[in-house]
């Protein structure tokens, strides 16, 4: 069990060196004597773990959905804009996420991982439309894989532009901004009327998943002692 956990744990630890060289430098000027220095582990752990430098960058790009998840929300248009809020506050604090986009969307590297990230957001969120429609969230006339590629491309499209031009400081006001925009023209009234979509909605959807965290290790170590 120990020697799993550690193993667990060097993975982890190569993960976020990789994401933070790739997020600085990006894939093609990367080496993997780089991110060896910046994880401070041989040559053997990460060849273990990861046998190219293009599966582990792979493996920083599938780690956006680990990172992404928000709470289930009865409101399906509730928990999209949630999921969205949430990435936008940890992309610009967090280099797993931030590195995550730049492989995703860099032209270098579109071919050698078909998009990265891109077609794996577009399915959760088609999914969670498909759902919403189930659920009368959606005006008649949405088709929700239309949709979904136009909320991730929206989404993607703020990124790079935030990026840009402020270094990614007012993104989550820009996210808020295209969902004011895109969501009266989707949403059910009565729906639209109930949401929330202010620019800090994703700090605070943090707070509520690390308070049920802690909430869950609390319990996790009450159950552990003897009787």
């Amino acid at each position: 069990m120990a020697q799993q956990e550690r193993a667990v744990r060097t993975r982890r630890t190569i993960l976020e060196a990789a994401a933070a060289v790739f997020d600085e430098r990006g894939y093609e000027a990367a080496t993997i004597a780089d991110i060896l220095t910046r994880a401070g582990v041989t040559k053997g752990a990460l060849y273990f773990h990861f046998p190219s430098k293009q599966l582990l960058a792979q493996g920083v790009i599938d780690e956006q959905f680990a990172e992404g998840g928000v709470p289930s929300r009865d409101i399906k248009l509730q928990e999209i804009f949630d999921m969205s809020m949430v990435l936008a506050y940890r992309m610009r604090r967090e280099p797993m996420l931030s590195a995550g986009a730049r492989l995703s969307l860099g032209p270098a590297t579109n071919k050698t991982f078909h998009g990265g990230s891109l077609p794996g957001w577009i399915d959760l969120t088609r999914e969670l439309l498909d759902r919403a429609k189930d659920q009368g969230e959606l005006l008649p006339h949405v088709e929700t894989a239309s949709a979904a590629w136009t909320l991730t491309a929206a989404w993607t499209g703020a990124q790079s532009v935030s990026e840009t031009l402020t270094d990614r400081e007012d993104f989550e006001d820009r996210v808020a901004d295209l969902y004011g925009y895109i969501y009266p023209s989707i949403a059910t009234p009565a729906v639209l009327a109930r949401l929330d979509m202010a620019p800090d909605r994703g700090a605070r959807v943090i707070e509520e998943m690390n308070a049920d965290a802690e909430a869950d290790d609390r319990a996790s170590a009450s159950e552990s002692i003897p009787a």
